[in-house]
């Protein structure tokens, strides 16, 4: 099998000995009461909101969180395994700025944007998972988080990957997943979604983040713990450095995952970026970022962990040769690593734009990874050496039996986002560059979209308690711009 490999060994039982001696010296620091009390009273030690935490504790949470769980589609007619060697692209989660294809300009996106990019995912076959990926403007900020969440189950059965904005907001979102599920037991048995839930680096458990965490747990909704490091300004400037630091504030919240409710599914996961000197903006395209991903990985799945971070992203603001090279790298280095759960195709800008041209060109890049770490076998060398034996020198390949049957297992064939024609061919098509490939591709695939419609239950239910919690908030549905979009 075909992998990328950073850490010995004796690296990662390097790393974990330095993370259990800043737990034991230097702890974390917890601002939610109910963590606090919770993590009191298992013996951990606590004093002015910092924690302090025993090598027990950490390796018997370990231990109890499961090697890998089942996430399931809308309708729960098919599961994806997270663990293991198993890898699932999604889009990166909460851009602010859509890219405008009709434009190019950099705006602030809406509820019809959300509703393509759901559609446009939704057709594209090696992104396999949906993503929250977008905030919508025109609507109010209470219910920004949970109306996106809406619009996802409304035009989507994949499976997601979401978050909430604030200890509200998560439950408010596990209500709307209820509502599609049909009870609270059926979505714990078969969960929808996957929610992150984001420390702060440095070492610290927000009040909304811990109980967002608390409550995935006690609900069994999977948890990824996310930390976001910027290398150099939030963590240690070297890669072994922040290492340490993310495998303090990951093991952590798997503590307090694990002491709320033993078994809870919780991912190892990341979203480290570099910080570049010169410019004092977050790179989370840089090499550097990347390579601590992977590595991080390595840690989790040294853990028996599922694993998740942000790879296939872009800091460039068009969709151009950085965006491709970044991206291109961060996902075959991602998927070489095995990393379970992949976030960031389509994302440009720092993790703060969502492009459907990039989304399409990025859905290529996710088939040529996925084609890169199945490699090839040996099974039928002997079949090999009598065809080679039978064309010899005069003959060709194209008309054997062998090539056809071959051809589909063997090659990946992209769409015609990408460019293979032969020069004439291309010259006479209008010599395309690959974001107008892109955007005619997106309007294809947008065109033929079939949706598969909720069952009138689900969306009457769906429907229901979205109107439940916006009365809560005082807004009707009429008063949300774009909630009409959703029909």
């Amino acid at each position: 099998m075909i992998t990328l490999q950073f850490l010995s060994s004796d690296d990662i039982q390097a790393i974990h000995q330095a993370t259990l001696e800043v737990l034991e010296k230097t702890g974390m620091l917890v601002k939610n009461e109910s963590a606090l009390n919770l993590l009191e009273a298992s013996c951990c030690s606590v004093d002015n909101n910092i924690v302090k935490f025993s090598t027990d504790i950490i390796e018997e949470s370990i231990r109890k969180a499961p090697s890998s769980f089942d996430l399931y589609t809308r309708d729960s007619d098919k599961a994806y395994s997270i663990g293991s060697d198993r890898v699932v692209f999604n889009p990166g989660s909460s851009a602010v700025y859509f890219k405008d294809r009709n434009t190019t300009e950099i705006r602030k996106g809406n509820s019809r944007d959300i509703i393509e990019l759901v559609q446009l995912v939704e057709n594209l076959e090696h992104i396999e998972a949906q993503s929250t990926a977008l905030v919508p403007a025109d609507v109010p900020a209470q219910i920004s988080g949970l109306f996106r969440l809406y619009l996802t189950l409304k035009h989507s059965v994949k499976p997601i990957v979401t978050g909430a904005f604030s200890k509200e907001g998560l439950i408010e979102m596990k209500l709307l997943l209820e509502a599609v599920a049909g009870s609270s037991d059926e979505l714990t048995s078969k969960p929808r979604a996957i929610f992150d839930c984001c420390p702060t680096s440095p070492l610290t458990w927000g009040d909304s983040a811990s109980q967002n965490l608390l409550d995935c747990s006690d609900s069994g909704i999977p948890a990824a713990i996310v930390p976001a490091p910027l290398i150099g300004a939030t963590s240690p400037i070297t890669i072994h450095g922040t290492l340490v630091q993310t495998n303090v504030e990951i093991l952590t919240g798997v503590v307090i995952s694990q002491l709320k409710n033993a078994g809870a599914p919780v991912i190892y996961g990341g979203a480290p970026g570099t910080f570049d000197m010169r410019y004092a903006t977050p790179r989370f395209g840089a090499v550097e970022a990347m390579i601590t991903s992977c590595a991080s990985a390595e840690i989790g799945k040294h853990y028996g962990l599922p694993t998740h971070s942000y790879l296939g992203t872009s800091d460039s603001k068009n969709v151009d040769s950085q965006s491709g090279f970044e991206s291109g790298l961060g996902m075959v280095m991602g998927a070489l690593a095995r990393i379970n759960v992949v976030s960031g195709p389509g994302m440009l800008a720092h993790l703060n734009c969502q492009s459907l041209e990039k989304l399409v060109i990025d859905n290529e890049l996710c088939g040529t990874a996925y084609r890169l770490i199945k490699g090839f076998d040996f099974d039928e060398i002997d079949v090999i050496t009598d065809l080679i034996s039978k064309v010899g020198s005069t003959g060709d390949y194209l008309r054997q039996k062998h090539t056809s049957k071959k051809l589909r297992t063997e090659h990946f064939m992209p769409s015609s986002v990408i460019d293979r024609l032969s020069t004439e061919s291309w010259i006479g098509e209008g010599s395309k560059e690959i974001r107008e490939r892109a955007s005619d591709e997106v309007s294809n695939r947008l065109k033929n979209h079939t949706p598969v419609e909720l069952s009138k239950e689900s969306e009457k239910q769906l429907d229901m308690k979205l109107k439940e919690i916006l009365a809560k908030y005082n807004f009707s549905m009429s008063q949300i711009p774009g909630a009409d979009l959703s029909d």
